[in-house]
């Protein structure tokens, strides 16, 4: 099986870009996969607690399925700063990094997908 680090750019409900990396996430999963997810940019609102949108797919629902199924996911710590997000705004399981993390991910996986 193969490893998998996606990194997620773009803020939830914007585009459609989190959810399909999100939805990649899954399936790889349920794969049998190895991913790791590092959210970046705008792309640590994706971990953001207390989500709750009316009219799209719930990222942070699919967030949780993609812990609970063994993905690790880390959030960039200054990305975070810079957007009035601590440890504690984001959903359990899913930690603070910095890109030594992102390297470290990328060089150990066999495929890095940018979303």
């Amino acid at each position: 099986m193969a490893s998998f680090t996606l990194v997620i750019t773009e803020a939830p409900y914007g585009r459609e870009r989190a959810y399909t990396a999100l939805r990649f996430a899954l399936t790889a999963l349920v794969d049998g996969h190895k991913v790791r997810l590092f959210l970046v940019q705008d792309g640590v609102l994706v971990a953001k607690k207390n989500q709750d949108p009316a009219e799209f797919p719930n990222h942070l629902e699919y967030l949780s399925q993609t812990i609970e199924e063994g993905a690790e996911v880390k959030v960039c710590a200054p990305c975070a700063k810079a957007r009035g997000l601590a440890s504690e705004d984001l959903l359990q399981g899913v930690s603070l990094a910095t890109m030594h993390d992102l390297i470290n991910w990328s060089a150990d996986s066999d495929h890095v997908l940018t979303f």
